[in-house]
């Protein structure tokens, strides 16, 4: 029987691409906890299955596979921009390749526009006529409508013809961190994109014996198996150390680890990552919401990957990017430091009072640590922990210089001591550490 988890997510994933929901709205049809229904709705929003937009709410969106472009159809570009179909709904199920905004003369527009495009444009409708007999659908803006032959093309077509209330600018920034955010979200690798499915490895179940084990281990030249009951869920884990001096008619379930460490597939690679380096895991069952094995995830694969990420440019820029990118290191280095790097505090860093902010200072203070670890050791690092003092106020337009003292370092930590100066003065002090990645 389904737990209410998955009754939950069976009822969000056969709701129309479109629809809106909430926390109370599910709570209330299915006669569960808020509480409940709040771990399903964001377990939701992990598979991919709804998102939530600013000034719109949470919507069911259309799942995508991994690995592709990830676009948004036009059905979901009505949720965010809180708009009305006015035509050509039979095309809403269509991907959005890029928008034009028709602010411009008729016979200069045409160039821009092409198959799956978004026109953005007022009450023109020689503009709008034009978008759709070249492939485009259209979005009108400033709450205006359309003529009705404009509205029968666009259902001849099957190109959508849409109305918001919104200027265009506030359209186009709407439109625009839309298809930003799922350009991040692509670049972030989950446990789902690396781990080995279920049909590629070995189980063994509770009521096997040590022979057994030792039988499939000779076999695969493996020596660290997922254990699973008659209903294939994970009840446990078994290694080399776990059957040694044990009699080999003894069953798995009196020896192995109950209750082992586990992942979904929606998780992220890095926090992933983190879990098996501390706990010195090798393998960890990949399972889903009722236990049931789903795969396994390997730390070699885990730490392969994610220097890989740590080595790729990113598509679309973070807030963490537009943070770390006045980063530069120094030309020279004071004596008793490691390192040194010169940041300026931009209009865009400060807080209310004109100062850095302090969330700022802890990304700068955290990527120069980062960078040291990365050009002098040749290591990629994860910072675990920040402690970060303020000794003065440091102003807007001021270049303050990051210097780094590598304290220790060993082969899973380093421990850093970090002084930030301005204008010759220390203003901040911070003690970093950071979890070293094994090298793939």
């Amino acid at each position: 029987m389904a737990t209410k988890h998955d009754q939950i997510l069976m009822y969000i994933e056969n709701l129309p691409i479109g629809d809106k929901i909430s926390v109370r709205s599910i709570a209330k049809t299915l006669s569960v906890s808020e509480g409940t229904a709040y771990r399903a709705i964001k377990a939701a929003e992990n598979n991919g299955l709804v998102s939530t937009i600013e000034r719109v709410g949470t919507i069911r969106i259309e799942q995508k596979l991994k690995g592709k472009i990830e676009n948004l159809t036009f059905e979901e570009i009505v949720q965010v921009i809180d708009g009305e179909v006015l035509g050509g709904r039979a095309g809403l199920d269509k991907l959005l390749d890029k928008f034009v905004i028709g602010a411009m003369q008729i016979d200069a527009i045409t160039r821009y526009i092409t198959p799956k495009s978004l026109m953005i444009v007022g009450d023109r409708t020689d503009v709008q006529r034009l978008a759709l007999e070249n492939g485009a659908a259209v979005l009108i803006t400033g709450g205006f409508g359309t003529s009705a032959d404009v509205i029968a093309l666009a259902n001849d077509l099957a190109l959508p013809v849409l109305q918001t209330a919104y200027d265009t600018y506030s359209v186009a920034a709407l439109i625009n961190r839309a298809l930003t955010d799922q350009l991040i979200k692509k670049e972030i690798t989950t446990v789902a994109d690396i781990y080995h499915p279920l049909a590629e490895i070995h189980t063994l179940h509770a009521n096997q014996t040590v022979a057994d084990y030792k039988q499939l281990s000779a076999a695969v030249k493996q020596s660290r198996f997922p254990v699973v009951n008659e209903h294939m869920r994970l009840v446990g884990i078994v290694t080399v150390k776990d059957i040694l001096d044990k009699p080999a008619t003894m069953t798995l379930d009196k020896v192995m680890t109950k209750e082992p460490a586990n992942v979904k597939k929606y998780m992220s690679v890095a926090s992933v990552g983190h879990s098996m380096t501390w706990n010195s895991l090798e393998v960890m069952p990949v399972v889903a919401d009722n236990l049931e094995l789903e795969g396994l995830i390997t730390r070699q694969d885990v730490m392969s990957n994610m220097q890989t990420a740590q080595r790729q440019p990113q598509v679309a820029e973070t807030f963490y990017d537009q943070i770390v990118e006045p980063l530069r290191p120094s030309e020279t280095v004071p004596d008793f430091y490691t390192a040194a790097y010169e940041y300026e505090v931009t209009p865009q860093m400060t807080n209310n009072l004109g100062t850095i902010s302090f969330g700022v200072l802890t990304e700068a203070v955290s990527a120069a640590c980062q960078q040291m670890l990365q050009t002098q050791h040749q290591r990629y690092s994860m910072i675990e922990q920040i402690n970060l003092h303020y000794l003065r106020l440091i102003q807007i337009d001021t270049q303050i210089q990051i210097l780094p003292r590598l304290l220790e370092i060993g082969r899973r930590s380093a421990k850093i001591d970090v002084d930030v100066y301005a204008n010759h003065v220390i203003v901040a002090k911070a003690l970093v550490t950071g979890q070293l990645l094994e090298r793939g």
